[in-house]
């Protein structure tokens, strides 16, 4: 069958032209020739945005072992996790490490890395799961600093992206919160969420600002130099525009998740390279399950006070056994309603929540965006197929939009997404365009929608020639602007087929 994505007020679908048409029967014949011939047709077929992506697990793991032998890390052998050495003038890194530079010229050793810091070869066996050895991947590489190679990171996803049709991409990223962390520690948990809030403020946790800015200011300047921005030799990547969502360790005690929640939102609300914030590590873990509506209530206290700030929420990236039935009965909703996301990564449960029809029905009158990670829900909760809710949330009208989660760890990229959910839910080329077009419809760039505003009304969408007052939305809004990109890109694509 053919399942057809439902479209939103946020994104307005254009009538189908000759060009459109053709590129559809184009598509057609692409699936029908095999995965191969897929894959080729999308990898140039413009994808607008990532909205779910986190840095550290962007970045594959070949760029980890490089990284780690640039700065003279250890292994624990054990383990297979980096380490400082003890010792940095000591020949070696002492008993059970091996330095990480071995690996550059031991091909067992390298493997074993990438093996580590990834999903390759990995086979489940009796009581190690791909959800563990997904998330244990993370802690792994804690040894490389943000400081010393987010630049790096940056340019190695952007480019990717850029090599993709990719227009944007919105990274989560958790900058460093120690002086948070330690203010949580002193001052210990109260259920007073105001007087908490002020005692973390009068005992200076916006300090932490500054050195947050400074590492994101630093980053892109080194993207920047590595690719050539700005100058004659500038990379395609540099066309990728770059933003930030702030992400927030759920899994700790709530003292720590309330003191690092309102430092994103401090450090999102004065400077707008972070455009919202989104909470992180396994939904399935003990404090996240234990505390997930107490951490739904301190959203909702400080949306109130800083709504313009936005929110994306993991939320329902479980799956049945991994948690008590109750325990899927009430995150997605409690998402939404409670802690006022407007988008949701994953839902994966959705189907098992209380009322799920009318839950849906409620996301697609809301406007609630699903980042769906098909690749990621398959390793990591075993969900795949004919047990993917995707299909619900287009039945229902709920904006759908593909996204990579961590396409490093993966070893996937954003066309990989593309192709599955062409392949696995027999979708056509317009529902694969829609994906495209809510990707930037419902990203957190700034500025008016280009299908929500009049000024262009009655124009085609990417043409080189707008009227007055449609040029003056695209030089005054970011996401206008991107939007009226995508559909450049869409029509040099169409016309191609």
């Amino acid at each position: 069958m053919t399942c057809v994505a439902q479209v939103s007020a946020q994104a307005v679908p254009l009538r189908a032209d000759a060009a459109e048409t053709r590129t559809a029967r184009a598509f057609e014949t692409a699936r029908q020739q095999g995965p191969l011939a897929l894959h080729a047709f999308l990898v140039a077929m413009p994808k607008g945005g990532d909205l779910h992506n986190h840095l550290s697990g962007a970045v594959y793991a070949e760029s980890w072992v490089a990284q780690a032998a640039t700065d003279g890390l250890c292994v624990d052998i054990a383990t297979s996790s980096l380490v400082d050495k003890h010792d940095a003038s000591a020949p070696n890194c002492g008993n059970g490490r091996r330095p990480a530079a071995d690996a550059l010229g031991d091909q067992h050793f390298y493997d074993t890395l990438v093996d580590a810091f990834s999903m390759r070869s990995f086979v489940p066996a009796n009581g190690h799961s791909g959800h563990d050895q997904f998330f244990e991947t993370f802690g792994r590489l804690q040894a490389v600093t943000p400081q010393q190679h987010m630049g790096d990171w940056l340019n190695e996803v952007s480019t990717r992206a850029a090599a993709q049709n990719e227009q944007y991409l919105e990274l989560m990223v958790t900058p460093p919160f120690a002086h948070a962390r330690e203010l949580a520690r002193t001052l210990g948990w109260q259920a007073d969420f105001e007087r908490m809030r002020q005692q973390l403020l009068e005992h200076g946790l916006k300090d932490e600002l500054t050195a947050d800015e400074q590492l994101l200011t630093q980053a892109l300047a080194a993207r920047e130099r590595l690719q050539h921005c700005g100058s004659a030799r500038a990379d395609a990547a540099c066309a990728v525009r770059i933003h930030f969502l702030y992400q927030v360790l759920r899994g700790a005690a709530p003292e720590r998740v309330f003191a690092q929640t309102l430092l994103g939102f401090e450090l999102a609300s004065v400077d707008s390279r972070w455009v919202g914030i989104n909470f992180v590590m396994p939904e399935d873990g003990y404090l996240s399950m234990r505390d997930y509506s107490l951490q739904m209530r301190m959203l909702d206290y400080l949306h109130r006070l800083y709504p313009k700030v936005h929110i994306s929420l993991h939320a329902g990236e479980l799956a049945p056994g991994l948690v008590p039935p109750d325990g899927l009965r009430f995150h997605i909703r409690q998402a939404v309603e409670v802690g006022h996301a407007e988008r949701i990564g994953h839902g994966v449960d959705v189907m098992y929540e209380d009322r799920p029809e009318e839950l849906l029905d409620e996301m697609a009158a809301r406007h609630v965006l699903v980042e769906v990670n098909l690749t990621s829900n398959d390793v990591i909760l075993g969900v795949r197929g004919a047990d993917h809710p995707l299909p619900m949330y287009l039945q229902h009208g709920v904006p759908v939009a593909l996204s990579t989660d961590d396409e490093g760890v993966s070893r996937i990229d954003l066309t990989h997404e593309y192709a599955r959910a062409a392949e696995d839910f027999h979708l056509d080329y317009p529902s694969l365009k829609q994906f495209a077009r809510n990707s930037l419809s419902y990203s957190f760039l700034p500025g008016e929608s280009l299908w929500m505003s009049t000024a262009c009304q009655g124009q085609s969408p990417g043409g080189s020639q707008p009227g007055a007052a449609c040029r003056r939305l695209l030089s005054s809004s970011e996401k206008a602007a991107a939007q009226w990109e995508l559909e450049r890109r869409l029509k040099a694509f169409e016309e191609a087929h």
